[in-house]
């Protein structure tokens, strides 16, 4: 799950400095807060998440961790997405707040995984 986690951060990190290169060359920073979720929700909490997998949890592909990866991914997909739609124009804030919604609560469930994964671990996997 760590190499997983480390190339989908990589490919979010690429998207958001591609959007955040663009936004500087047309000075247009519209896509703000598009960019800023790229960043944090796809390419730092994904790393982070790679981290824990390979010093704590260990490179398990249980249902479980597999189910937290599919949860943020997705989430963390439909949400930038729909960011960038909306903050682009291309929908109402009013059309796309349900899908928004929706991937934020995908997000936080592959959170609350992670964290039920590390309460589950057994201590003796965790470094002293």
């Amino acid at each position: 799950m760590s190499r997983l986690y480390v190339l989908s951060a990589m490919a979010y990190a690429i998207a958001g400095l591609l959007l955040g290169i663009f936004m500087a060359a047309s000075k247009n920073h519209g896509q703000l807060v598009t960019h800023a979720h790229i960043m944090l929700v796809g390419f730092v909490v994904s790393f982070i998440y790679a981290l824990c997998y390979k010093l704590w949890l260990g490179d398990t592909s249980s249902a479980f961790a597999k189910l937290q990866f599919a949860f943020h991914q997705v989430g963390a997909l439909v949400l930038s997405t729909g960011l960038f739609l909306m903050f682009g124009g291309f929908v109402t804030p009013e059309g796309i707040d349900p899908v928004l919604a929706g991937s934020s609560i995908a997000v936080l469930l592959g959170m609350v995984f992670m964290a039920a994964m590390f309460v589950r671990a057994p201590a003796a996997a965790q470094p002293a």
